[in-house]
């Protein structure tokens, strides 16, 4: 199977973009060697901005070309974009909703080596608690791809979430994405099991080991964190009775706390919680990390062999 990191996708989108619509403008920090800005500041360098290590500065100017009606992307490192930005985006492109894309690289464990400081495992926490805010978390290249240019065309603040590392195209290059539907990957009765980001991939890996033991696993990427997919999460819940929930994340604030909310309001579900556990990361292979802290195909098993019992 072939493997893409999204960011990769992401930059061959904003190139896409640019040939597409003049309207659409990149700014980076000084960073895109990594976020794969790089390409579009190659064929459009005039529509270009390079922020330096300044993100408030980076967001400001974003959401003043937002008010100048350009389609700004805005990208650097996760735990900047959300960390060191947070009050810019709040104040500045959250509260008077400016058509802001926020695209962040490098979020998560798999930022591998670089270590706690870097490992922004609360990103999506801040961002689905900020009014008017938009939260996308594209599985594969392919979804990074389509999740690029679909928050291009929609109108308002965007929090685009990826990766480091390559992972499986679980998707084709024909993938029709759908920003406010979550897809269903893979069928199945006895427990339903959402995931986002890198965890969709192992997300399928166990529900076919699951299958060998018995268990039908329903598998869902849930792309888009805010707003979430209600109606799918809830038909899950009923048919299935049993909920996982898995993200590249703090168990606190992510994927699993926006749809433990949904089902304690609508439909109470025995569910399981994959994810970082109110912890920071530490420095090592990203595979290695992600066996430690308990985010693996074989978590996932076993949460679902619990949920059976």
């Amino acid at each position: 199977m072939a493997k893409t990191a999204t960011r990769d996708a992401y930059g061959k989108a904003l190139a896409q973009l640019g040939a597409e619509n003049e309207q659409v403008v990149v700014l980076d920090a000084d960073l895109s060697g990594s976020t794969k800005t790089a390409a579009f500041a190659k064929e459009f360098p005039r529509r270009f901005f390079n922020l330096g290590i300044a993100e408030a500065d980076l967001i400001g100017t974003a959401a003043g070309l937002a008010a100048a009606g350009k389609i700004p992307f805005a990208s650097t490192f996760a735990v900047f974009a959300a960390g060191r930005a947070y009050d810019q985006i709040r104040a500045s492109v959250a509260y008077p909703k400016l058509n802001v894309k926020i695209a962040a690289t490098h979020a998560g464990l798999t930022v591998g080596e670089d270590g706690a400081t870097h490992q922004m495992n609360e990103d999506i926490a801040l961002m689905r608690a900020l009014p008017n805010m938009t939260v996308v978390v594209p599985a594969d290249g392919p979804e990074a791809g389509a999740a690029t240019l679909a928050v291009a065309r929609h109108q308002g603040p965007v929090y685009l979430r990826l990766g480091r590392p390559a992972v499986p195209d679980i998707h084709g290059e024909d993938y029709a994405f759908d920003l406010f539907k979550a897809p269903v990957l893979r069928e199945g009765g006895d427990v339903a099991i959402f995931a986002c980001g890198y965890m969709v991939h192992l997300a399928l890996e166990a529900a076919a080991q699951l299958e060998k033991q018995g268990i039908s696993a329903a598998v869902v990427n849930v792309h888009t964190i805010k707003p979430l997919d209600k109606e799918t999460v809830l038909r899950y819940a009923r048919r299935c009775g049993r909920v996982i929930a898995a993200e590249e994340h703090s168990i606190i604030g992510g994927l699993g706390s926006a749809i433990a909310e949904v089902l304690g309001e609508e439909q109470p579900t025995h569910m399981v919680r994959i994810g970082v556990r109110d912890t920071f990361g530490e420095s090592g292979k990203p595979a290695e990390l992600l066996e430690k802290y308990g985010l693996t195909a074989e978590a996932i098993v076993q949460a679902a062999r619990k949920l059976m019992q």
